[in-house]
């Protein structure tokens, strides 16, 4: 007689328990309305409609020439990059980093996933302020640590307090992950701010990772403030992950980096070489020309952002039932939508933010990205980073649909 077993499942549990990326499904759903010839207006990726600047593309070229880079390099990084990184770090945060302290990643999500792989063990708790990034809590997971949500709403302008934080701290918080300016809610944090929750981290042990992709898109009078210069003893006990993804429009290029102490640079280095190697020579080549050039391509963009960002708080604040703090960096709106759930548009009744997203893509073919994806529903999440006219469209159809609602 043959011995039965339960068979066994095909996909691992860990790896089988990751929520997909929402913002990459509402895209990749939009795309696909696009291509079957609809008229959809996409709000859901965070990703500049710009090319990336001529002379970066030039340099990329030039390098795909060299047969230097067809080859291996080192997996920590081309040793000009890591120096460029360390220059700029200086130049646009205020203060010192060696170039044996950097990491270059596959993007900015690399650096995420193995800044949480190099310090949490199983239990470990990473207090997460909310609403947050849909790939942190997923990358929190898989190395083995617990999230834990702190929620910051529109009264607050979507920034957590000192006081929540030590609310929310337990024996097992080793992490506190901060975010400024934010995705998805364009919040920034004041330099008081910043510095007061900077001393809470020191004076409790707990390790700070500080994600400054949007450094550079601030708007009004906000400010990026990094949290390592304005509390230099959090050097020892912080990681800051960083890209050229945002400033430069280099999505698709995929660099990005960590930079911390060397003994957990060095572990994840270790772990990046077994995982990727190195990252794309001719990325890295295109990406040392980005770094040492000037700001004034950045500059350019960053005004575009502006100009779009009024525009998108003034339109979504005309709808009843909407509220929608400006945001003040990065090139997201974030508006509460709780005032429309519940009630009634086009024999519909929306009592959740998917579900109202879901209806503004079937009803009027935009796509937008519910708050579920980022915390607690409510909320919707829109990225200005598309063209003016397109921006114009998008919105104008959301107005018409909503002010239907009964």
């Amino acid at each position: 007689m043959s011995e039965q077993t339960t068979p066994r499942a095909r996909v691992s549990a860990r790896v089988a328990a990751i929520a997909e990326s929402a913002t990459l499904a509402v895209d990749a759903k939009a795309k696909a309305l696009k291509a079957a010839g609809r008229p959809v207006v996409g709000f859901g990726a965070g990703e500049p409609d710009f090319p990336t600047p001529a002379y970066i593309v030039d340099a990329a070229v030039a390098a795909a020439q060299d047969p230097a880079n067809h080859r291996y390099t080192p997996a920590a990084g081309l040793p000009a990059l890591r120096e460029a990184i360390a220059a700029k770090t200086l130049r646009d945060s205020g203060y010192e980093v060696s170039p044996a302290d950097v990491l270059v990643t596959n993007g900015g999500k690399q650096a995420v996933f193995q800044a949480f792989a190099a310090l949490l063990d199983p239990g470990d708790e990473v207090l997460l302020p909310a609403p947050y990034w849909t790939t942190y809590p997923e990358a929190i997971r898989l190395a083995g640590g617990v999230p834990v949500e702190v929620f910051a709403g529109v009264d607050q302008g979507y920034l957590v307090t000192v006081e929540q934080l030590e609310a929310a701290r337990t024996p097992r918080t080793k992490i506190l992950l901060f975010n400024s300016p934010s995705n998805p809610t364009g919040a920034v944090y004041s330099p008081e701010q910043t510095a007061e929750i900077g001393r809470w981290a020191l004076e409790h042990g707990i390790w700070v990772v500080t994600d400054e992709i949007y450094e550079h898109l601030t708007y009004d009078h906000a400010v990026f403030t990094p949290i390592v210069r304005v509390v230099p003893e959090l050097a020892d006990t912080s990681i800051v992950l960083n890209g050229v993804a945002k400033t430069y429009a280099m999505t698709g290029w995929r660099v990005g980096w960590m930079i911390g102490p060397r003994d957990v640079i060095a572990a994840a280095t270790n772990l990046q070489s077994h995982l990727t190697s190195n990252v794309a020579n001719v990325s890295q080549r295109a990406a040392i020309t980005a770094l040492t050039g000037d700001l004034a391509a950045v500059e350019e963009m960053r005004s575009a952002f502006d100009r779009r960002r009024r525009t998108i708080v003034e339109m979504l604040g005309a709808i009843d039932g909407v509220e929608v703090p400006a945001p003040q960096g990065a090139f997201y709106a974030y508006p509460s939508v709780e005032g429309l759930l519940g009630r009634t548009i086009r024999g519909v009744t929306p009592r959740t933010s998917a579900e109202l997203a879901s209806l503004i893509l079937d009803e009027v073919e935009v796509a937008v990205v519910p708050g579920e994806a980022f915390g607690p529903s409510g909320f919707l999440r829109l990225s200005y980073a598309l063209a003016d006219a397109d921006l114009v469209e998008g919105v104008s159809r959301i107005q018409r649909l909503l002010g239907e609602a009964e």
